[in-house]
């Protein structure tokens, strides 16, 4: 009687903590990714390297998280969520701990990696333990909880990170983690539930394929910047793209492959999949073009630049709640069109910015590409996996993940290699560096552009199920049934 006592109280102190656990997990990953973004002309200074060609440190740790996360469910299944979590918390710590004492960049890059493979495993992780600590009522309300770090993050970093780097070093942006990360190791030594999942056969063969054709493709790009190394672009190319067309030759033919190419055959999956790649090459772009065309072009202090990136954030914040209404509004085929234009025009504005330009104005724009933004990923996600059957939607999620992280990669290195480009040319002098970023703006604004042909293939009643605007009982469409019933949405969209 008392052991199960101890036990319910145990579980109940469980249930409390681990939304708090993941909170702090979310805020400190979200802080020091928005952060670093802020600080990068001035490590590129310090370490003795081109202003223009520090991205490798956003690239490698974007990559990582690419390239580990689809084995962060695997380890959790093997050997619980308790002691994943904890290498996790470990591996981001020892990270930040040893990108703070680097000397060059190739240190701080190889700390990256550090932080990148404990960042992989340390939401997702957190996440999973939620899910099986409560029920599917509970989920929602305890997750939104949870995530609320995740909006503050990208308003408080990037000032931190400002004043940080003027006042006293960058190495403080990943000192300011040490401590954060001791609070989470002690927490979850505690209080992190330890649950392990159903063993089954990890598809080793095709995770080392596509890893490995993804880690030659982004290389291939970092090198293509490098003066000295542009000779190994094109060949590291070429492999990477065997490599994925291997794996979608080897998938095909295996019972259980990592990622199924069945799930292509999900026409709305296909292309929120392709639309949500082209679409977050120019969007993930920002976060690294911004602050260095702040500081290193417009002549910015780090803090003033630090404010300037709030109002994306703010932006983001302030629609999040009515994007639901939006999207039942409107529908998600207008929604994805119009507000991918937007975006692809104000990425393009934004290169016409120049030092004289009004403050107020500046701040108006970057608000409503914040707005945009928030728009853009929310109806993205949602439609991607909106039709997946029940047992495509572990599968179809991850892929997605790595999907958004590889975006967010090529976004970083596509940017950084027109960027080098336009100012490797000749036509500007180093005075003029403006006009590089400028060319780089309306370069990454187009790109974006392209989207909006992806998302015009999508039909108008496209996800009108999942944004309220079909009745579940009037169309006999319970997403809760088995999977014969659920055909119908399929035969919908077929």
């Amino acid at each position: 009687m008392g052991e199960s006592r101890e036990t319910e109280l145990k579980n109940q102190r469980y249930r409390v903590l681990l939304p708090v656990i993941l909170a702090i997990a979310i805020f400190m990953q979200m802080l020091d990714t928005t952060i670093l973004n802020t600080a990068l002309p001035s490590i590129a200074q310090d370490l003795n390297e081109p202003q223009l060609k520090i991205q490798s440190i956003l690239v490698v740790y974007t990559l990582v998280l690419a390239i580990c996360a689809p084995i962060s469910g695997v380890v959790s299944d093997k050997i619980g969520t308790k002691r994943t979590f904890l290498l996790a918390v470990i591996f981001f710590t020892l990270g930040s701990l040893f990108a703070a004492l680097s000397l060059t960049l190739l240190q701080l890059t190889l700390s990256r990696v550090l932080q990148g493979i404990g960042g992989a495993m340390l939401t997702p992780v957190a996440r999973l333990a939620l899910m099986k600590a409560y029920d599917r009522k509970e989920y929602l309300r305890v997750i939104n909880y949870a995530i609320t770090p995740a909006l503050i993050g990208p308003i408080l970093g990037p000032v931190l990170g400002g004043y940080l780097v003027q006042y006293m070093s960058w190495h403080w942006i990943f000192l300011i983690n040490i401590p954060i990360g001791a609070i989470v190791l002690i927490l979850a030594l505690f209080f992190m539930p330890d649950f392990r999942g159903e063993p089954f056969r990890f598809d080793l063969r095709g995770y080392l394929i596509f890893a490995l054709g993804i880690f030659a493709i982004t290389f291939g790009l970092e090198y293509s910047i490098n003066g000295e190394q542009k000779w190994i672009t094109f060949p590291l190319l070429i492999v990477g793209f065997i490599l994925l067309i291997n794996y979608w030759f080897y998938a095909k033919r295996k019972e259980a492959p990592l990622f199924a190419t069945t799930l292509l055959d999900v026409r709305t999956y296909r292309i929120g999949l392709l639309g949500n790649l082209i679409a977050r090459l120019g969007i993930s772009a920002m976060p690294f073009l911004l602050p260095l065309f702040f500081q290193v072009a417009l002549g910015y202090s780090p803090s003033d630049a630090g404010w300037l990136l709030v109002p994306i954030a703010v932006g983001g914040l302030f629609v999040k709640p009515i994007v639901t209404r939006i999207l039942k509004l409107t529908g998600y085929r207008r929604v994805l069109i119009w507000n991918t234009l937007f975006i692809s025009l104000l990425i393009i504005t934004i290169g016409f910015v120049g030092r004289f330009i009004p403050i107020p104005l500046l701040i108006v724009i970057l608000f409503i590409l914040g707005v945009c933004n928030s728009t853009q990923f929310t109806a993205m996600n949602t439609l991607t996996i909106g039709d997946l059957r029940k047992e495509q939607v572990s599968s179809g999620n991850s892929l997605m993940v790595v999907n958004q992280q590889l975006a967010l990669t090529l976004g970083v290195a596509f940017a950084a290699l027109f960027l080098n480009f336009y100012v490797g040319q000749g036509w500007f002098v180093s005075e003029n560096t403006e006009k590089a970023f400028q060319l780089t703006f309306i370069t990454m604004g187009s790109l974006t552009f392209f989207a909006t042909y992806v998302f015009a293939r999508l039909r108008h009643d496209d996800g009108d199920l999942m944004a309220g605007r079909i009745d579940e009982e009037k169309e006999g469409l319970n997403p809760h049934q088995e999977d014969p019933q659920h055909e119908k949405i399929h035969q919908r969209k077929a």
